[in-house]
């Protein structure tokens, strides 16, 4: 409708009125609410001016756009650096925009990083930011910290029903990544190292070096970083911050070995340094996960542990509401960041997350997302046993959404995702997520954002059609 009428505009002069939204109902056959966005998308565009009660016309021509300025000078302005910076500035995003991207139609989607719009709360959510608009003063400025409500419910689910995490102790962010990059900002000083595990999320990397800081990687198996290659990496680095991901970690799905949780608290400790825990996957948990272990936090009543969590994976990726744990001094260093940085969270987005935990609609979505995602990961594994026997999962998580899925030796992740993508499955190369040179090639692909367990199937089958080796590929 809205291309007829971008058609039809030549034949009226600049402020001629087109015809009544009745006229083109009765011409074009459509209905009004079809005339009347196609006329909102005329009028988004500039080429249409709408009147209350008077009907719409068409716009006045638009001014000849400026030729471009020259922005070269800024080249100079954004390398010029001196050893006053105390380190290297900029921020490569090409990790992240590989799972921020959304693949053109048709294309299977394994490599993003957030549940579909099946999987989402959205009826929860709608109904949860219209109670939020009718509360009192929703709209009034909230307090720096974060609403005390939604403080107190961080804290319990942090640091369990003993009350190991106070509320005094929780800063609410605007999500994740906001989260990560508050708590680098704040505990590393600018140029200095700081100790990753690898492989590890793009996302973090991509802060690190944003804020002027030196990633420094520390192996991981399928138990976790390893302690005593963290030690290592401490004593040779000099870093007092190292950030880690103990529970379903991103991109391999590992879980720290309970007997492994003390010795990277006692590293952190004599090195005087803190643990950044990223506890992003403890939502997504799948129904067959069994107890969880409880977070770093919990055990830590020195500060040495600073404790990220978020409700942006387990709902919607626009519900950007998330919390910072820490103790002493720290906590006054991580609020005073965010507040320099962005002031506070917005109270309407605030009001909306503590509608929905606190709604019975809460415990049933993640009861369906831990049912679903364990769904999901049983289709994945078995559509690759029968498809590509010749990629190995020697690790399948229990929680989160990712499997790390290792090339054969030589290949370049890159081209292969690229040839991917070509056949109709986006995946995100592995190089990314690796601080240093990648000891071996890999694939992340994500089994969650797919329309369901169809698109897995078939999203395999295309993938095996460029697996290295193969015939055809």
């Amino acid at each position: 409708m809205a291309h007829l009428l971008r058609e039809e505009l030549n034949r009226y002069s600049p402020g001629e009125k087109l015809p009544s939204s009745r006229a083109l109902v009765e011409r074009h056959r459509v209905s009004p609410v079809t005339v009347s966005r196609a006329l909102a998308a005329l009028a988004a565009e500039g080429l249409v001016v709408t009147r209350p009660g008077a009907g719409a016309f068409r716009a006045a021509p638009r001014p000849v756009a400026p030729p471009p300025g020259d922005t070269s000078w800024q080249e100079v302005a954004l390398t010029a650096e001196t050893p006053a910076d105390g380190g290297p500035r900029g921020a490569d995003a090409t990790g992240v925009l590989a799972t921020l991207a959304a693949p053109p139609p048709g294309v299977v989607e394994f490599n993003g990083g957030y549940l579909p719009p099946g999987l989402r709360p959205e009826q929860a959510l709608s109904a949860a930011l219209a109670r939020a608009g009718r509360r009192p003063g929703a709209w009034e400025r909230p307090p720096m910290e974060g609403l005390e409500e939604l403080r107190a419910w961080f804290a319990r689910e942090i640091g369990g029903p003993g009350g190991a995490v106070p509320a005094s102790g929780v800063l609410i962010t605007a999500g994740g990544q906001s989260a990560l990059t508050t708590a680098l900002r704040a505990l590393a000083p600018q140029g200095s190292a700081v100790l990753v595990e690898s492989p590890t999320y793009p996302g973090l990397l991509a802060a690190a070096r944003a804020s002027g800081l030196r990633p420094v990687p520390v192996p991981l198996d399928h138990d976790g970083v390893r302690p005593d290659l963290l030690e290592r990496a401490f004593a040779a680095s000099g870093a007092r911050v190292v950030v880690c991901q103990p529970l379903f970690q991103n991109p391999t799905g590992a879980v720290l070995h309970p007997g492994r949780r003390a010795r990277v608290l006692a590293a952190a400790r004599a090195a005087g340094a803190f643990v950044i825990e990223d506890d992003f996957a403890r939502w997504l948990a799948h129904d067959d996960a069994g107890a969880l272990p409880p977070a770093l936090a919990a055990d830590d009543p020195d500060g040495v542990v600073v404790h990220v969590r978020s409700l942006t994976k387990i709902t919607s990726p626009s519900l950007r509401v998330g919390a910072l744990a820490a103790r002493g001094p720290a906590f006054e260093r991580l609020r005073a960041i965010q507040v320099v940085d962005s002031f506070f969270v917005p109270r309407p987005l605030q009001e909306t997350a503590l509608e929905l935990i606190s709604s019975p609609a809460w415990t049933r979505h993640l009861r369906t997302v831990a049912a679903e995602l364990r769904l999901r990961r049983t289709a994945t594994t078995t559509a690759l046993a029968a498809e590509l026997p010749e990629a190995p999962l020697p690790f399948v998580p229990r929680g989160g959404y990712h499997l790390w899925l290792r090339l054969p030796e030589g290949t370049d992740p890159a081209a292969v995702a690229d040839a991917a993508q070509r056949a109709g499955v986006a995946l995100a190369p592995g190089g990314p997520y690796f601080a240093a040179e990648p000891p071996s090639p890999h694939l992340r692909l994500s089994f969650a954002p797919a329309a369901g367990v169809g698109e897995i199937g078939e999203g395999v089958r295309r993938l095996r059609s460029v697996w290295p080796g193969r015939a055809g590929a």
